[in-house]
């Protein structure tokens, strides 16, 4: 599922080996260096002769990537054949360590009030590489069945041709508790990949893209073809919340590992970017719209298989790197910020054209980072924050009026952070890591910077606070999920759950879920609300909710959380205007147009005066309404 160009350098004396990501991951194919297993400057050295190099290298490659590039790939395979064992033994003490690590640094944030803290720590049966909140309250984690336990090596399937490339996915009912019966297992749909193997399997649906239909369901396109460094799937897949089950669609045109999907203000899905079928090198500049304009978009919890995708016919999306972040704001307009700071486009689907943005200040290729569609009242959001995707760079970027402004800094720079909305309106950073595979010392090395661990909270002044730790460090496919009752469950990053896991055979305890409760939960009592309307709501109309509390100051709409690799599209926040108060009642005002919030299903919160968030209830936004 990661980027298959590595390059190892190999520790003296030492058991494991520690596997060094090249420039690749952060520069253009044109100018990344070759480094090698046999390079001097690394951990040691594992010496490999011409003749080992020759006989490694493959024709394929040279003529995609050149010679150099070609030659550093062979002596990844060359490396990675010679990576030796993680025993269990390091499991358990590590483990231990991060357990302990993490109730020293979090005796200092003892404040709850103010830094919130960290609470269950339990089992997961899936590694939680790509998240989706549903509006039933569960939650949908997917990923791969693995092929490896050793953290020093890839555990997906990513270059594996055959049944063993294949997908998997759960549910978790919070209302369950963390046991085993509170997973459900729900796998994707068994297809027969056109990968001359004829071996049926659960589709591998990792290194997807996805968003939420209007409906509540979840639009999930692509997946891994298998083979050539990262070849995408034509996939085409909406989950269903209320039957649990997957329903496929047509496929799309072209393949695509790792695209970026996002709904727009008809209630349609737009799907860009990622690797062709004939892998990494390939990114297709094909826009494709789900569900064809022919067809409806689905209001109701009815909707079938067999739906076709359309494709754009008067522009593309020509970006070089993948899974560029994509925002819905509140122009109807589609802005993609890709990860080249010259790559950042502008997206008018009515008229489906594209037009070129100001270059990101930062002036390199980022990492895998977050973005967030900023707060901007009953308006609907007009700005996008980016952040992180650099660990040199602590500052954040603000684009908005058709500029990008440098914004208040971080603590330090981080690369595969997740970064959320809360209720109360502030930002709340968690994960991160030095680089993709890297958290601090080296790639494929385990052993993590504790600063990646610690959160971050953003004030409503633009000033950010460092908080408490998580228990594990995550970083590549790392996820975060506001939940319902506005605590924030953490999960992902396989590599991590791996290297910690005691229990490694336990088919339970594939991956790890950590709680986070955000201070607003200990800041007084909670208002209470108690109905919402139980049909859908229309748009700039007024609808009733109950509750029993007073000094209401606030009602927010909250999308929905569903992501991967540090990209979510979906998340947005809106105010509502509160029209009336009565007793045990209160009027809002619905968002003005589709374009302020797209349609869809959202967590509505209560707040009082101190910024305390009730419960959320789900309301559905429909034009048709």
């Amino acid at each position: 599922m990661s980027r298959r160009r590595l390059s190892a350098a190999f520790a003296a004396g030492a058991a494991a080996l520690a596997l060094t990501t090249t420039a690749v991951l952060t520069t253009p194919l044109s100018e990344a260096p070759a480094f090698a297993a046999d390079q001097p400057g690394g951990f040691g050295a594992l010496r490999i002769t011409p003749e080992q190099l020759r006989g490694e290298v493959r024709s394929d490659e040279v003529a995609v990537f050149g010679q150099s590039t070609a030659e550093s790939m062979a002596r990844d395979r060359i490396g990675l054949r010679a990576v030796g064992e993680y025993p269990d033994p390091i499991r358990t003490m590590r483990f231990k360590s991060l357990t302990d690590s993490q109730a020293a640094l979090n005796a200092k944030f003892t404040d709850t009030a103010k830094f919130g803290r960290f609470t269950d720590y339990f089992k997961s049966p899936d590694f939680g590489d790509h998240v989706a909140l549903l509006p039933t309250g569960k939650v949908l984690l997917f990923s791969f069945e693995r092929i490896e336990t050793n953290p020093q090596k890839e555990p997906a399937p990513t270059q594996t041709i055959g049944k063993e490339n294949a997908g998997r996915a759960y549910l978790w009912d919070p209302s369950k508790g963390t046991g085993p019966d509170a997973f459900k297992a729900v796998p994707p749909p068994t297809v027969n990949l056109d990968d001359g193997k004829n071996e049926p399997r659960p589709a591998p649906l990792f290194c997807a893209g996805h968003s939420y239909l209007p409906n509540g369901m979840v639009g999930v396109f692509g997946g891994n073809f298998g083979g050539n460094n990262g070849a995408g799937a034509r996939f085409s897949m909406v989950f269903d919340p209320w039957k649990e089950t997957w329903l496929q669609q047509q496929d799309m045109a072209v393949g695509r590992w790792y695209p970026s999907v996002v709904t727009t203000s008809d209630g349609r899905q737009l799907i860009m970017s990622g690797q062709t079928e004939l892998g990494w090198g390939t990114p297709t500049p094909l826009i494709e719209r789900f569900p064809v304009n022919t067809s409806d978009v689905p209001y109701g919890e009815n909707f079938t298989a067999n739906n076709p995708v359309y494709q754009w016919k008067n522009a593309d999306a020509p970006y070089r790197m993948d899974y560029p972040h994509l925002f819905a704001l509140n122009d109807g307009k589609v802005y993609g910020f890709g990860r080249d700071a010259d790559q950042q486009f502008l997206f008018d689907p009515a008229k489906e054209t594209r037009s070129q943005l100001p270059n990101r200040p930062d002036g390199g290729l980022r990492m895998y980072g977050s973005a967030v569609a900023l707060p901007n009242g009953t308006a609907g959001p007009n700005s996008v924050m980016v952040l992180g995707g650099n660990h040199d760079d602590k500052n954040t970027y603000r684009f908005a009026g058709g500029r990008w402004t440098t914004d208040t800094p971080r603590a330090f720079g981080r690369a595969q952070d997740d970064t959320l909305i809360l209720p109360n309106g502030q930002l709340f950073t968690v994960n991160g890591s030095y680089g993709i595979r890297d958290y601090g010392f080296g790639d494929y090395n385990p052993n993590a910077d504790l600063k990646y661990r610690q959160t971050e909270l953003r004030a409503a002044n633009g000033t950010w606070t460092l908080g408490p730790a998580e228990r594990l460090p995550r970083g590549y496919h790392s996820n975060a999920v506001l939940l319902p009752d506005g605590r924030i469950m953490v999960t992902g990053d396989e590599l991590q759950q791996l290297a910690s896991n005691p229990d490694i055979k336990d088919p339970n305890a594939n991956g790890t879920i950590e709680i986070y409760e955000p201070p607003y939960l200990f800041q007084g009592p909670r208002p209470e609300l108690t109905s919402v309307p139980n049909t859908p709501v229309g748009y700039n109309h007024y609808f009733p909710v109950g509750t029993t509390s007073t000094g209401i100051s606030k009602a927010v709409l909250v999308a929905p959380i569903t992501s991967t690799h540090s990209v979510d599209t979906s998340q947005r926040y809106i105010e509502l205007p509160i029209a009336n108060t009565g007793r045990n009642q209160l009027l809002l005002k619905s968002p003005t147009s589709a374009e302020a919030a797209t349609p869809g299903v959202y967590m509505l919160f209560l707040l009082n005066d101190k910024g305390v968030p009730s419960m959320a209830k789900w309301v559905q936004l429909d034009p048709n309404a």
